[in-house]
């Protein structure tokens, strides 16, 4: 598969001025390289626990990119709510998410083996030394490359039963942005509950707009998500912060709201709707 650079000027002042001319990016039809991360809202229910028909709907639409002819890298969150199902315990301590974290693993890929028909998973676990100590980094991305060369789908989470503060990665934003920037990825896709980035926390103000474009992260984005009360808490800072990891490295970032039916389909169609697009700006100095 030939690779993408979206480094050039189609994803600088060229794919600025399209956007605004059309609303829409196009990947052209060419296949790509995505890593796609489902966080916890997408994929269990209002009791915490996994939902088996949010697994199955995040399937098929994963099934469909991968038959387009898309590499698809998922970075799945989902198990503790697997495990506290399983068990029918809710964690109290740090020691207790980590032994429910245990036991939802092997049920959460279990639930996307069931859902995900023709196309085969891998569990990947990871944690912050596997991206960051160089040879445990080379071994990750070997690994990772050699699954995605065979077609299988590599189902990656943050090996939260063994991680302490040393190694944790701390969520799994973070840990897509990392390992797009680890394979190379052509575009990066978070799916949360929120729509995308907006001027003020939505919930607390009405008037707020959603940002559909954003050129570079700044300190004032930042600064603004901090201070976002509850909206702010671990939520948007850690998606801010995965998008500066992106723009850094070249790639693109999505940031969309999993609810939205179809959602990757409208993503790799290039919906400039259905989401906050943060541009790929790898190379450049801009004054925050």
């Amino acid at each position: 598969m030939s690779r993408t650079d979206y480094t050039d000027i189609s994803w600088s002042r060229g794919w600025r001025s399209a956007l605004a001319r059309r609303g829409r990016f196009s990947l052209g039809g060419r296949s790509v390289r995505i890593v796609v991360k489902i966080g916890t809202s997408n994929l269990c229910g209002p009791d915490g626990r996994l939902d088996e028909a949010k697994v199955g709907g995040f399937a098929g639409q994963l099934v469909e990119l991968y038959q387009a002819g898309h590499q698809l890298i998922v970075v799945s969150s989902g198990a503790v709510g697997a495990g506290m199902g399983a068990i029918g315990r809710r964690a109290r301590t740090v020691q207790e998410k980590q032994a429910l974290a245990a036991v939802g693993q092997a049920h959460l890929i279990h639930s996307w083996h069931q859902h995900l028909g023709p196309v085969i998973p891998a569990q990947i676990l990871l944690t912050g030394y596997d991206l960051t100590v160089q040879d445990r980094r080379l071994n990750s991305a070997r690994t990772l490359e050699q699954l995605v060369a065979w077609g299988i789908l590599p189902i990656i989470n943050e090996n939260d039963s063994v991680a302490d503060d040393e190694i944790r990665i701390g969520d799994n934003d973070t840990l897509a942005a990392r390992v797009a920037s680890l394979m190379r990825a052509d575009l990066l896709v978070l799916l949360s509950d929120v729509d995308g980035l907006y001027t003020q926390d939505p919930n607390q103000h009405p008037q707020a707009e959603k940002i559909r474009q954003v050129s570079w992260v700044t300190t004032v984005h930042l600064q603004a998500a901090q201070g976002a009360g509850q909206f702010g808490t671990g939520g948007m800072t850690t998606k801010l912060q995965a998008a500066m990891i992106c723009q850094d490295e070249g790639i693109p970032m999505v940031l969309a709201n999993g609810q939205w039916p179809q959602i990757l389909s409208h993503i790799v169609s290039g919906d400039a709707e259905c989401g906050t697009w943060f541009l790929a700006r790898r190379g450049e100095v801009v004054e925050s």
